[in-house]
């Protein structure tokens, strides 16, 4: 297989990048913001020329035209007396912890979890009591939810291993039973790529044999192989961006090239929602970093008016840069990025836009080429590209896109390309073969569309049982709220009794009283397997009392 595999799109980027500093081109607009802040979450009220319809009140009134799409983002506030409820339940559960605790120290009960030896006493301590108060008193105790171990491809049917936890979580042991064919809705395999048979495997395992498996090198030594170029010129073009640069990791591709970006003198402002790779690559930059509200519009321009009149704090000289950070889909939260606004304030105000795509990339727009085709934006109008192989092309690592001058910039000064091994040539293969997928045959359009048709029904019906919902409906990550800790748990082990395995996710994840089931939808999962999981989600919920939107008392 060879570059000329990947075909698509070739816009070519007419605009310097953020890092050269020239303004975006504006070509799509939106008549108003529309996400309107209500009891701290936003709801979508737009009036879109874009999509060809209208919004009011959070409900799409849709066109009958077919190139209109719904764009509706739904943040349903915590009912109260479920915040209440949740509140107690962890008042009891710390009270109940701050006793357990009383017992091990005085040596009542035994101490299971990590502990200082008596002879480290005089060194500074590795393990602070409180900080791992959390871990040792409820966590441990919901650990049989977390992960689960997958002896099995990772696609849309996984064998998990068997496990059987005592001692309050502290002891795990393995049964030797295998739990055989659950279906998986919370892996990032968004198109099905994840496989080990099938044209992807069959390249990459040639690739293998061809090259190896290791590097040993890194891209600036000896680790620089034709593949790598092939792959980065395969990126840029499936984008539609003058060049690209992949790296091994995905979290390292923001969190290594971000200092490269900024440094002291500028500022960053970065959504309250960002990923942890994106806050601790801000931390290492050195850059002033301000957070701006989840995707409000109105306390972005606030911040990014008050930087260019005020500029840096005591001197009052003008920041070097001005670079906003955002994600294409937000991964615990299941919105989109209201990238029109963000580009109509970012040309406005003169500074740069960092676009995160790891969850967008491949997973939204006709073609899969990310939020900028979902709005019809031109690529070039965004000066710093970036997005992982991790989740639709079932592969490993991400890159960044935009100008040649940018790549030039990345290539000599990113710690990622200076000391990191350089990408495993059958990853690199993975990524070409399923990128020749997606941009130059029908499997991939069929694939991509049937991603978006899971989407929408399994959204819809779980509105139609009356659960709360979080998110966009053309979004591929489905939150489902559940709130309390004790039904965190329960709702995990009761649908993995039920043949379904989920994510749970709670504080400190999320806020205290937002816990949630995440499901990520794939290509791969058939209308029929959707359909037995709504059956599975709604027995549940009647269960657990989880239909909050549909009655107070769930």
């Amino acid at each position: 297989m060879n570059g000329n595999h990947c075909t698509g799109s070739n816009n070519n980027n007419s605009t310097s990048n953020g890092v050269n500093g020239s303004a975006l081109k504006q070509r799509t607009t939106v008549v108003k913001n529309g996400f309107h802040k209500t009891n701290g979450h936003h709801s979508n009220g737009t009036t879109n020329g874009l999509n060809g319809h209208h919004k009011t009140n959070g409900h799409a009134i849709k066109e009958d035209t077919e190139a209109s799409r719904q764009f509706q983002e739904v943040f349903e506030p915590t009912p109260l007396l479920f915040a209440v409820l949740t509140y107690i339940t962890y008042g009891i559960v710390t009270i109940f912890g701050f006793f357990r605790d009383f017992l091990r120290k005085h040596g009542i009960e035994k101490t299971l979890g990590s502990r200082e030896t008596a002879d480290m006493r005089d060194f500074v301590p590795l393990y602070a009591s409180f900080e791992s108060f959390y871990t040792r008193n409820i966590y441990a105790r919901l650990l049989d939810v977390f992960n689960r171990p997958i002896c099995s491809v990772p696609g849309v049917l996984i064998d998990l291993l068997d496990r059987k936890f005592s001692h309050s979580g502290w002891t795990c042991e393995y049964t030797g039973k295998i739990i055989k064919n659950i279906t998986n809705l919370g892996s990032y395999n968004y198109l099905g790529f994840a496989e080990n048979t099938g044209f992807c495997a069959e390249q990459t395992i040639k690739t293998m044999r061809k090259y190896g498996v290791g590097v040993c090198g890194t891209r600036q030594g000896v680790g620089n192989l034709d593949i790598h170029d092939r792959l980065e010129k395969c990126v840029a073009k499936y984008l539609g961006v003058e060049a690209a640069m992949v790296f091994g990791m995905g979290f390292a591709t923001n969190s290594m090239n971000i200092p490269t970006l900024v440094d002291k003198g500028c500022l960053i402002l970065s959504d309250e929602l960002n990923h942890a790779s994106l806050v601790l690559g801000c931390r290492l930059s050195g850059a002033t970093v301000k957070v701006f509200k989840h995707n409000d519009m109105k306390d972005l321009e606030s911040k990014l008016c008050n930087a260019v009149v005020y500029g840096q704090a005591r001197t009052r000289r003008p920041w070097k840069k001005i670079l906003i950070i955002v994600e294409g889909i937000y991964s615990m939260e299941g919105s989109i990025i209201n990238l029109p606004e963000v580009l109509k304030l970012k040309k406005k105000y003169k500074a740069y836009v960092f676009l995160d795509e790891a969850h967008s990339i491949g997973a939204l727009g006709p073609t899969g080429r990310g939020v900028t085709e979902y709005f019809g934006i031109p690529p070039g109008e965004i000066d710093v590209m970036m997005g992982t192989f991790t989740k639709s092309f079932g592969s490993v690592g991400g890159y960044i896109a935009g100008s040649k001058a940018l790549v030039e910039h990345l290539r000599l000064k990113s710690h990622s390309a200076c000391y990191a091994t350089s990408m495993s040539p059958p990853i690199a293969e993975q990524i070409l073969s399923s990128m020749h997928i997606i941009s130059s045959t029908a499997e991939g359009k069929k694939r991509i569309d049937q991603l978006a048709r899971n989407c929408r029904l399994f959204r819809q019906g779980l509105k139609k049982m009356g659960v709360i919902v979080y998110g966009n409906d053309d979004s591929p990550v489905v939150p489902m709220m559940i709130y309390q800790p004790t039904k965190l748990a329960a709702f995990s082990r009761e649908m993995l009794n039920r043949g379904f395995a989920v994510v749970v996710v709670g504080f400190p994840a999320t806020p205290l009283v937002e816990a949630r089931a995440r499901f990520c939808l794939s290509a791969g999962l058939s209308e029929k397997q959707i359909g037995e999981a709504l059956e599975a989600i709604d027995a549940v919920s009647d269960t657990l009392k989880l239909k909050y939107s549909a009655n107070m008392l769930g």
